[in-house]
């Protein structure tokens, strides 16, 4: 193991998210690399410090009135069930408005059920010994290793040099069906990307949604779904959208 794979795996240690045989080779590297143990003791001190800080900061009460005076007075929305019955009850044309809102809300429902379970997915993979299959920075190790696996092996790109570490990729399930997950990392932040097919070949312009305190940007293109879910800012969670795209644009995925 090089210094640079072990330093980008010193949070995962830390936080307890590496598997025993990750856990062990981060170790035995650190044992011999005056640098990387160095590092780890920094980053060690530097949680102590902050997990022993008092960082806490309760708002006051006045600040919660002023907020809630600010807010426009909530209107009175038909649910569903109303929307739909009032559509059965019109003409054959009501009806045929219904069936398109039927359509409609159950697509919607769909993409928010997909969404909380690649959230539920990114969660999962924080777990100790979750977050990869296949554990390396090369974007030509990784993008092999998932052939045979997947109908489609989902394209990886190395975005290091634009701030976003590759650090392996996984096989997740989603939906009831494989899929594929290629690991990132941003400073301690880990971005999980979820790649699969779609049966539409029209490309869906990117998103920003935010699931349990987790941001996903969504998108679509060239037949595949694409969801980079993490707990980073949205603002940079769309920039690592933003590079990824721009590097399929000019063709350096691997």
């Amino acid at each position: 193991m090089t210094c640079d794979e072990a330093e980008i795996l010193l949070h995962a240690l830390i936080d307890g998210e590496l598997d025993a045989g990750h856990a062990r080779a981060v170790e035995d590297h650190i044992a011999g690399c005056p640098r990387c143990a160095a590092q780890l003791h920094a980053y060690r001190e530097m949680s102590k410090a902050v997990a022993g800080a008092d960082l806490r900061y309760a708002a006051p009460p006045e600040l919660r009135r002023r907020i809630e005076a600010s807010l426009p007075q909530a209107r009175v929305v038909p649910n569903r069930r109303a929307v739909l019955k009032g559509f059965a009850m019109g003409s054959a044309v009501s009806a045929i408005a219904a069936t398109g809102l039927v359509a409609v809300i159950l697509r919607s429902d769909d993409e928010a059920r997909i969404e909380s379970e690649v959230v539920s997915a990114h969660l999962r993979s924080l777990q100790a010994g979750h977050l990869t299959d296949v554990l390396s920075t090369d974007q030509h190790t990784v993008k092999p290793w998932f052939n045979g696996k997947l109908d489609v092996a989902p394209p990886v790109i190395d975005l290091t040099a634009q701030g976003f570490t590759l650090i392996g990729g996984r096989l997740d399930y989603v939906d009831t069906r494989p899929i594929g997950a290629i690991v990132y990392r941003r400073r301690a932040h880990v971005i999980n990307l979820f790649v699969a097919q779609t049966a539409s070949a029209e490309p869906r312009s990117a998103r920003i949604d935010s699931i349990q305190g987790f941001n996903i940007r969504r998108w679509s293109v060239r037949g595949l779904n694409y969801w980079a879910v993490s707990d980073l800012a949205a603002d940079e969670l769309a920039e690592f959208g933003d590079k990824f795209e721009a590097s399929m644009q000019t063709g350096t995925a691997g």
